[in-house]
């Protein structure tokens, strides 16, 4: 819908629009640094590994092999190394074991260790805390390589519908890579293979490669990377994929992200399921992460492995509900065959665009509001110029905000998806009877769906529909949506080709404010909000003030009423 179309006395005189980058956040002239930063790496490692000597790809290989018997012994060890971080919480490496297993240190280094233990254990124990050492000592550290980094481990083992020669294809092909964890990683890119495979499989396959980690917000940047990827199968049939940084092979200032051996082992089970053991173990500088999302980040549970094995179930339940026969929904509504695949793939891109367009990978350029508006913590952001037959065309403005609710994730799930409750923070259908058409469920859950919704504003007259995507696991959920044309809607539920529809998705993503078992208190929500429309009035040079003036409006209003809802019970 046009948040925009309405004019403005204003509109006539455009604002130079260039505000300086905000804080605890990427801003414009950081991710332009970024991107370039991004392109001169991937260069020069490019060069190093197709135009090097030898000597470089052998190190590569042999920082990889080491990588694969540490990801291996990762799987299987239990406690003292591992320990489960609360009640209910995931497991994570135990700092001192993990030095003790790994690492090397001398008399000297122990009697330091005991004297910490002493003193704060829980600092040093626990690998999930911000474990910053003091410059005072870097003399007894620096054997270790410690450097003022947090660190995150996590450990999740799991079992996936999904054979594992399929998973490990999943996991190093790039471009499957990038299509299926696409809620997580962006800017997938192969930049050269050290090792081919010898019979036909993946099976010592050792590949360069570089990437984006994300959150769904801009409030968290994201940690880029350059890694070899090194493919193993092992004597039992379990196959190993590990990745690891490349960084100690070819120092470069300002490294921000390193992937110690991270990866998954994977054991086949039955005909068609897959056991995976994921291990997740970084170095992450989170100096300019937001407050807000600081203790559900820094503990490591926002990048940890339990969402890794979350992203590959989601996948496996979405092919089984692709390939599914079509049945009525429980109105007694039967969609064609193919128009529900038509409209599986139209929800599916409509998703992807949303994840895509609201992450602060180098290639979106986020800028905040003027600080005299309502609305905090907004970022802004120009799409992408859209062209519709018969109509004039238009910049796509993104405009996003994040809050904190004291509500569990699932109640502001329900509520913000729900038919009945939508009227309630929908601009767009205030005061509109609202109604779920029609529906594909994708999985147990019933609000894992993929739903058509019909406002009007009287019985007989059709205002509005939505396409909607609805999805909630125990590391977060989003609710996607895009309004539609009624012609379009129509051809796509007649198995038309959802290439030729263009649309714009707005949405909520939903994580914990904190991890299970951190702290005292109950789990709250941390909701972000994100919008798409398309403005005829500014460029990505100027925004007139009528436009500013909608996007505070649109967010202040929409968080107020969300929150009103949430907090004084009007669900």
């Amino acid at each position: 819908e046009d948040y925009f179309a309405q004019s403005n006395e204003n509109s006539g005189s455009p604002l130079l629009y260039n505000p300086p980058s905000p804080q605890n956040s990427p801003g414009s002239e950081s991710s332009t640094n970024a991107k370039l930063d991004h392109m001169n790496r991937a260069s020069d490692l490019l060069m190093a590994v197709s135009i090097g000597a030898d000597l470089n790809k052998n190190k590569i290989i042999e920082q990889a092999v080491e990588a694969m018997e540490e990801l291996f012994k990762l799987a299987i060890m239990g406690e003292p190394l591992w320990q489960h971080n609360g009640n209910g919480g995931m497991e994570t490496l135990n700092g001192f074991q993990y030095l003790r297993e790994f690492g090397s240190f001398d008399a000297t280094m122990e009697q330091i260790m005991r004297m910490v233990e002493v003193g704060e254990p829980q600092c040093f124990l626990s690998y999930d805390c911000n474990c910053n050492f003091d410059q005072d000592v870097p003399s007894s550290f620096s054997k270790l390589n410690f450097e003022p980094l947090n660190i995150e481990t996590s450990r999740e083992t799991a079992f996936v519908e999904m054979n594992p020669l399929n998973i490990v294809q999943l996991l190093m092909d790039t471009k499957q890579w990038g299509t299926t964890f696409y809620s997580i990683v962006s800017r997938t890119t192969l930049l050269g293979v050290i090792l081919e495979n010898v019979d036909g499989s993946y099976n010592g396959v050792l590949q360069v490669m570089s990437a984006e980690f994300h959150q769904c917000t801009p409030l968290i940047p994201a940690r880029q990377s350059y890694f070899a990827r090194y493919c193993k199968k092992h004597t039992n049939g379990t196959w190993g994929v590990v990745d690891v940084s490349l960084e100690n092979l070819f120092p470069y200032p300002q490294v921000q992200f390193r992937r110690r051996p991270s990866g998954c082992v994977i054991q086949g089970v039955g005909n068609r399921g897959s056991k995976v053991t994921w291990i997740e173990h970084v170095e992450v500088d989170n100096k300019s992460l937001h407050p807000l999302f600081r203790p559900i980040v820094s503990s490591g549970f926002a990048f940890s492995a339990k969402r890794w094995i979350a992203t590959i179930n989601r996948h496996c339940q979405w092919l089984t509900t692709s390939m599914a026969r079509t049945a009525p929904t429980t109105d007694g509504v039967l969609i064609p065959q193919e128009g529900r695949g038509s409209l599986l793939k139209l929800a599916e891109k409509m998703t992807k665009n949303f994840f895509n367009n609201i992450n602060s990978c180098s290639e979106n350029v986020w800028s905040g509001l003027p600080q005299n508006f309502a609305a905090q913590d907004v970022r802004l952001r120009y799409g992408n110029i859209l062209k519709v037959p018969g109509k004039p065309s238009g910049n796509i403005v993104i405009f996003t905000t994040s809050i904190q609710i004291p509500v569990p994730m699932e109640v502001l799930f329900d509520f913000l998806r729900h038919e009945r409750t939508r009227n309630r923070w929908d601009l767009l259908s205030n005061q509109r009877h609202v109604r779920e058409l029609v529906y594909v469920s994708n999985g147990e859950n019933p609000g894992n769906r993929v739903s058509i919704m019909q406002v009007n504003s009287s019985p007989n007259k059709i205002e509005i529909l939505y396409l909607q995507e609805s999805y909630t696991d125990e590391t977060g959920s989003y609710i996607v949506y895009a309004p539609m044309d009624i012609m379009a809607m129509s051809k796509i539920l007649n198995g038309g080709n959802p290439k030729f529809v263009s649309i714009l998705p707005s949405g909520f993503s939903i994580m914990p404010d904190k991890a299970p078992g951190q702290g005292d208190g109950a789990v709250g929500s941390i909701l972000t909000l994100a919008f798409q429309s398309v403005d005829r009035l500014s460029n990505k040079e100027y925004m007139p003030p009528s436009t500013l003036k909608i996007i505070d409006a649109i967010l202040s209003t929409t968080v107020a009423s969300i929150k009103d809802a949430m907090l004084f019970g009007i669900r």
